[in-house]
Parts: structure tokens; sequence; C-alpha cells
């Protein structure tokens, strides 16, 4: 099967994570893959199917090579893919990868953007019953993945270790990151950190938005935090490794990545309600999850320092747990549903 993907993209991030996991293994899989990108786009993951780049920076209909199907992603890829198909080049399917009309700018042309095909990919119930409800189309889901890069590496197992407490920050200019309450993140950790000052606090960064972000570059200065900019899996999963507890604070996502590779590795979770970790999370059993409105964040995190013992037991279930998300089997249901869409065409 002949495949493009338009892509504005492949940085490092959950939803790129996801969309380079899927197309290297469909490629892997016999398929031929074509990923189309602007012509400044970014490309920080390996690719091992065909990069394409549009002689501009802005992707247009005449830019699609002919395929079977075109997998649209993000909003702003969904007309042009429209069109495209419209010219025959692709059978068009949209794999969401975040409910954008709900925490990002411009949401009349995201919200309408839903409108243009009824073959639609989701990654979790709750991300499928919003767009249920609000646009009649029911997607089929196809789950997040890990590879076998994150593992625990039992680093947290020696002896005379500060407890170290990690999360995530991401580029707050831009207007792109509201959603993960990030200031918020900031000032539940500082306040775990009044209480508990031997604790130590990781932060990390991708480098790519540590480098165009002057708000994340004055955290160097702050004594609270120690800053970790991985460059690729093997670092971003020892920092993972590192931490005995990670933090999510993010309000709104439709896979919820980070949270999923940090059980892998051995970390217990301390998370707000985000709707798609509710894939993989459940509390008091293999994380401890409080929905916004309650500001817990901080009393979850010091009941994990307090309670070594819980603590351990959500760390050792969640990894568990982990176990039965793969990207090869998110490869399997995103291909069968492929054929299943194409058949029906």
């Amino acid at each position: 099967m002949k495949i493009t993907f338009p892509v504005l993209t492949l940085s490092r991030g959950g939803a790129q994570r996801m969309l380079a996991e899927l197309a290297n293994r469909l490629a892997e899989n016999g398929h031929d893959v074509v990923i189309l990108m602007p012509g400044d786009g970014v490309v920080e993951y390996p690719m091992r199917c065909k990069v394409v780049y549009a002689e501009t920076g802005v992707l247009t209909e005449s830019d699609f090579p002919y395929a079977d199907v075109i997998v649209s992603n993000y909003y702003t890829t969904v007309s042009v893919s429209h069109k495209a198909s419209h010219m025959g080049k692709g059978v068009h399917i949209r794999l969401a990868l975040c409910y954008e009309p709900i925490f990002l700018p411009d949401n009349n042309q995201s919200f309408a953007s839903y409108h243009m095909t009824q073959n639609l990919l989701v990654l979790s119930r709750w991300q499928q019953e919003i767009i249920r409800i609000n646009h009649g189309i029911k997607g089929t889901i196809v789950p997040i993945g890990l590879n076998p890069d994150f593992r625990n590496l039992h680093v947290r197992d020696q002896t005379e270790r500060r407890l170290v407490i990690s999360a995530i920050l991401r580029k707050p200019e831009g207007g792109f990151s509201g959603h993960r309450e990030q200031e918020y993140l900031l000032q539940q950790l500082n306040l775990v950190k009044d209480i508990y000052p031997g604790v130590e606090l990781y932060l990390i960064v991708p480098p790519g938005e540590y480098a165009g972000s002057p708000e994340l570059q004055q955290l160097v200065a702050n004594p609270r935090y120690h800053l970790r900019t991985p460059a690729d899996d093997a670092e971003l999963c020892f920092h993972y490794n590192e931490s005995n507890i990670f933090v999510s604070s993010s309000t709104s996502d439709s896979g919820s990545l980070p949270g999923l590779e940090a059980m892998r590795c051995g970390a217990a979770l301390v998370t707000v309600y985000s709707g798609g970790n509710m894939e993989y999370g459940r509390h008091g059993h293999n994380c401890l999850m409080s929905y916004r409105y309650e500001d817990r964040l901080a009393l979850d995190i010091i009941t994990l320092i307090a309670q070594k013992d819980l603590r351990l037991r959500l760390a050792r279930r969640g990894e568990e747990d982990s176990m039965s998300f793969t990207w090869a089997k998110s490869m399997e249901i995103f291909q069968a549903e492929l054929f299943e869409i194409m058949s029906r065409s």
C-alpha cells in the first residue's frame, strides 16, 4: 500500500513520536510510505521511510504524490489532504493525535476540520467520545505504544541517592502549552521542595525547545531545579530511570505518552487527569491521579515521598501494566483499519 503522511514537524514530542513510529513500522512491514513535509520541516527522529520536502514552507495539494491513502493529523494538514484526495491522490484518513479545539488557538478552524472526513482514528476513549458528541463521528482507537528502548535500568536501586522528582517542561512561548499547566506544575514542585528540601527536582526539556525559549533558559539560574535536555531516547530513558516520582500536570492529552514512558522505566506516576491518561492510569492502583480542581498535585507527591511502600507498589504495578502498550501492537491496529477503510472506498 502507498501511504502519504503530510507532517508539519517531527521534532521531539509525543504526537510526533507516534507518527514516526507508525511510519517506520509500516515501511518495515513492506508498505511504500512517504513523509511529506514543508520545506522548513524539522526531523529529530530517525526515519526509515522516504521523507519528501515541499518547495515552500506551506504544503499544497500539488505537493502530494499519488498514493492509496493520505493520513492527515494536525488540523492544518486536513484541508490540504482533503483537496489532494479529491484530486485522486489517495483516500483521506485522519489520525487525530489531539483534539485541538479545546486548548489551541484558532479553534474555529480546528473545529471545522473535523467535518472534512468520516475516516477517523483517535488515541483514547476520552478523545473518541468528545469527537462523537461534537461532530457525530466515532473514530477507531489506535493506542499509544512504547518501544524496548524504554525499560527499567534499576538505577534508583542504588543506595545513598537523594529522592528525585522529575517532570517534562515544554516551550511556553507561542501559545501551544497552556493545557500543560506548567506554572501550576512549578508552583506545586516548589511547595514540595519547601517541605522536603532534600529532594531533587529534575526538569526534562527537549533540547530544541530549550534553545528557542528564553523562559526555559531562565530556569537554569534557579537553584531549585536541575535541567535535563536529552538528545535521544537513550538519554530520555536514563532520566526517567533517575526519577523516583514522575509528575504530569497536563489537563488535556489524547494519549499522554510521557507518563506511560516513565511507568515503563520504573518511576511512580503522580498526574493530573488529562483524559487520555485513563487508558493506562488508575488512581491508587498504578499511579496517583487527581482532577485539576482538586489542587492536590503537591499533596500526592508528598504522599509518595512519605510512604515509600506505596511509592514502590505503584511503580511496580505501573511498570507491569505498561507492558501491554507496544508500538508493534499500535501499528497492527492502524494497518488493519487502513485496510478496512480501503475495502469500503
